[in-house]
């Protein structure tokens, strides 16, 4: 059974950091990401990697600042979160797919056929 599980979430003040993780369990995957949830918005892309890690790709709100990384001999991916802001308040989502994404459509989430169950980050001002 395929299953990926989120940690590292919480309550951090304005310029902060954090660093979220996500462990996959049942299978290896060639590209990892993570979307992030705002409240009443839509999910959006955050950061994605692929298998090797020499290929990296963020949302322009958040280069600069996050960083992706993978270590594949754990199976898990993470998300250092730097000088954090209100707006980055949302429920964060690591993403898997067996395939690389042709076609820099990283930021995607409709292509992505694994799901964590999500993690919370509060950023206070």
């Amino acid at each position: 059974q395929v299953q990926l599980a989120e940690s590292g979430g919480g309550l951090v003040q304005a310029g902060g950091s954090l660093r979220l993780s996500c462990a996959a369990s049942g299978r290896t995957f060639s590209t990892r990401a993570w979307f992030r949830q705002p409240p009443g918005k839509e999910r959006e892309f955050v950061a994605a990697i692929t298998w090797s890690g020499g290929n990296t790709y963020y949302a322009d709100s958040v280069k600069g600042r996050f960083t992706i990384a993978r270590d594949n001999a754990k199976n898990t991916v993470y998300l250092q979160m730097n000088s954090l802001k209100p707006e980055d308040t949302a429920v964060y989502y690591c993403a898997a797919l067996p395939l690389p994404i042709a076609g820099g459509n990283y930021y995607r989430p409709e292509l992505y056929n694994s799901w964590g169950q999500g993690t919370q980050v509060t950023v206070s001002s």
